[in-house]
């Protein structure tokens, strides 16, 4: 699906830099910054439910 992503001038410069160092597209690092966010994001919300199911075990227990 097309989108148009529009950066500021300052993230824009960082990542052609990055593109021009490692010789890969804009496009494509932009696309794997954005699966890493997601993959962390939900990193964080598996391991807050298994904290708390971890340490709040009877009252889950009791609501059930």
């Amino acid at each position: 699906m097309a989108m148009t992503l529009r950066l500021p001038a300052d993230l824009d410069a960082k990542l052609a830099e990055r593109a021009r160092r490692t010789g890969r597209n804009k496009q494509d690092l932009a696309i794997e910054a954005i699966r890493e966010a997601e993959a962390r994001a939900e990193l964080n919300v598996h391991d807050v439910l298994a904290e708390l199911t971890d340490t709040d075990s009877e009252i889950l227990d009791h609501l059930k």
